[in-house]
């Protein structure tokens, strides 16, 4: 079990992804063929739940691409079972408070830094693979090691409480939701806007300070450098459904 773009950050190298919006395990085995790091498979905004996304983490795992997923919520089943079907990481939306994310890291790490539920599944070959047969305490320790648990800054409350939350033991990073950020500063979608560029310079500026990985979702290609320039270890680049859209208009502009 390695989670490959976390081995990619500590190594100092930006890593690059998308979310996965389009429901279909072809689609992310092609985002691994085209060379991108992971895919955030997204069941928040997405129509799919568990058992489809199981079936999109194991065409990841086929084209080396590493599987991230976008839980629904931070409640535990919702924590749990993405992980137990095989997810390199989390990131949890909507999250409001300190408390909210020492329950997600109860939910998603093993003891000793959580509380996560035990058995023998998918994600971790039903215990056949080799670092899942050395005992429950290797095993422990290599899935709270490599397993990502990353809460989305998009609420006041989380930027309020940023420093105190990247701080905790089993915070991975942080991932930033421009969109729903800039609506509960009162701009939505004014990325320019200076409340907007100062909350998320803060929460950069907390993951540097704590060691954590810091994530933010762009919406256009200039972004993504822009992003990197800033500082970020990792870009999720816009949605496999508005890429692939984009690209068949830009061809029929071209051609018609």
């Amino acid at each position: 079990m390695k989670n490959k773009i976390k081995e990619k950050m500590l190594k100092g190298e930006k890593t690059l992804g998308t979310f996965h919006v389009m429901g279909s395990a072809a689609a992310v085995e092609c985002l691994g063929y085209a060379g991108l790091d992971y895919v955030v498979v997204d069941s928040e905004h997405g129509p799919f739940d568990v058992e489809s996304v199981q079936t999109y983490i194991r065409a990841a795992k086929l084209a080396g691409i590493t599987p991230l997923v976008r839980v629904k919520d931070g409640h535990r089943n919702s924590i749990l079972k993405m992980l137990d079907v095989g997810a390199m990481g989390l990131i949890i939306p909507n999250v409001q408070s300190v408390e909210d994310v020492k329950d997600i890291i109860k939910y998603g790490k093993y003891f000793p830094i959580g509380e996560r539920g035990i058995a023998p599944t998918s994600g971790s070959s039903f215990w056949y693979t080799n670092y899942a047969s050395q005992g429950l305490g290797h095993y422990f320790e290599v899935s709270n090691n490599e397993t990502l648990i990353i809460p989305q800054c998009e609420t006041l409350g989380c930027l309020e409480s940023i420093d105190e939350i990247v701080g905790l033991n089993g915070v991975d990073g942080i991932f930033v939701g421009p969109f729903d950020l800039s609506t509960a500063l009162g701009k939505p979608g004014q990325f320019g806007a200076a409340e907007v560029k100062e909350a998320i310079k803060k929460i950069l500026d907390a993951c540097k300070k704590a060691g954590k990985f810091a994530f933010i979702f762009a919406g256009t290609e200039p972004d993504i450098q822009k992003n990197f320039e800033m500082g970020f270890d990792s870009v999720a680049y816009s949605m496999d459904a508005i890429v692939l859209t984009e690209a068949f208009k830009k061809i029929i502009a071209n051609t018609k």
